[in-house]
């Protein structure tokens, strides 16, 4: 099987297949990644609390003028702030241990399956794509698992939460946020399919840069020889100049993404400011008759709690984007398997590294006349230094890779 027939058969897996390779590699940090969600959980709680309390300090307190309420209410505000604040830094801190440690392990996952590859299978990726996986692309995972841990908590809680809340207060008003989901919806959705292959081929021309730097780097002495240093740059400039082209069209089609959210927020506002002054007009300002100015100032501070959190929302959906190829490419690491298997009872240690060749014969093909090596005889004992001289194409690395 080809690297391209390899890439081919894993992303058409489920995604689910993909999640679940990667969630083997968060063993020890799974107690990080339970509890950052819970105190996300307890922030955004407290913080949709917040407006109520206001609402009721400015209609019983500050336009009651009621002493007493006032000093309640602003005692509650201020434990609801001390608690969201304590659990908001713990929310952080849990979700850097557990974005860092899933890192490490997938980085360590990778290079230990590596270890156990064949030279057919370092063929099928290529160095330079094994390095952009244990890399850039493990990146890429730990920078979307902490955003989702975190902010992908969080968002849904405070649509949710905030938009019951809002309902509360009025029905009518509350359905301004309905209305803006399906549009972010279409044009989130409609992102995605633009952006996702364009991300695909951005990780795949990445493998290729590192595989020119690699062997300008390996045969730099070569290049200096035979003044090759400008091919080389024109090589390298070639593949870094469709990157940056194809980063370039992915950044120009995500930039809808900022535009499309600003458009709802001010709609939203626009909406919530006329139909909530009519309804404080008709009721005279009377929370037994309709809205009050406490109401509308809820009101207002859930539009900007919801629309927020939709922008996270976005934020986390463009970084899954990012995201996607990525863990693609690392499954494909961690899913691929060895060419050469270890017999019923391997030997793991070799206490004698002696080498012994008893007249080996050697060629590339079955139907080669000529062997590339004939009734090789050579022994070097464990801890020897040997050189092997000879000139171009007298089979040197051919005998070489015999060894393994």
């Amino acid at each position: 099987m080809t690297a391209a027939n390899a890439t081919t058969s894993t992303t058409s897996k489920p995604k689910q297949h993909v999640i679940r390779t990667l969630g083997k590699s968060l063993r020890e940090y799974k107690k990080a990644s339970l509890l950052s969600p819970v105190f996300v959980a307890v922030e955004s709680v407290l913080e949709i609390l917040i407006p109520t309390v206001m609402a009721s300090l400015i209609d019983e307190g500050i336009s009651g003028g009621s002493m007493p309420a006032i000093l309640k209410f602003g005692l509650i505000l201020l434990i609801c702030s001390a608690v969201s604040l304590t659990s908001g830094f713990l929310a952080g801190k849990f979700s850097a241990i557990a974005g860092a440690g899933f890192a490490k392990n997938l980085r360590h996952d990778q290079f230990e399956k590596v270890q156990g590859y064949s030279f057919t299978n370092i063929d099928r990726f290529s160095t330079g794509s094994i390095i952009t996986r244990l890399t850039t692309d493990v990146t890429n995972l730990q920078n979307a698992y902490s955003m989702i841990i975190r902010m992908g908590v969080r968002a849904p809680i405070m649509v949710i939460v905030a938009w019951i809340f809002s309902f509360r207060i009025s029905p009518s008003i509350s359905l301004v946020f309905l209305a803006c989901i399906p549009v972010l919806a279409i044009g989130l959705c409609g992102l995605a399919v633009l952006v996702h292959p364009v991300f695909e081929r951005v990780f795949h021309t990445y493998d290729k840069l590192n595989n020119v730097v690699d062997e300008n780097l390996q045969g730099i002495r070569v290049v200096k020889s035979y003044n090759r240093e400008n091919h080389e740059t024109e090589k390298f400039n070639r593949i870094s100049q469709r990157i940056f082209k194809d980063f370039t069209k992915a950044e120009r089609i995500m930039s809808f993404n900022n535009p499309l959210m600003m458009l709802c927020v001010y709609v939203s506002m626009l909406l919530i400011a006329w139909m909530g002054a009519q309804q404080i007009v008709a009721s005279g300002n009377n929370a037994a008759l309709g809205l009050t100015a406490g109401d509308l100032t809820a009101l207002v501070t859930y539009a900007m709690q919801i629309l927020m959190a939709m922008m996270m929302l976005s934020m986390i959906f463009v970084m899954c984007i990012i995201s996607q190829a990525s863990a693609e490419r690392i499954c494909q690491v961690l899913n691929e398997e060895s060419t050469v298997t270890n017999p019923e009872n391997p030997v793991m240690e070799v206490k004698n590294g002696e080498i012994d060749f008893n007249h080996v014969t050697f060629r590339y093909s079955a139907t080669s006349e000529k062997p590339v090596l004939d009734d090789i005889d050579l022994k070097i004992r464990s801890g020897m230094t040997v050189g092997i001289v000879g000139g171009t194409g007298s089979a040197k690395s051919s005998l070489v890779q015999l060894v393994p």
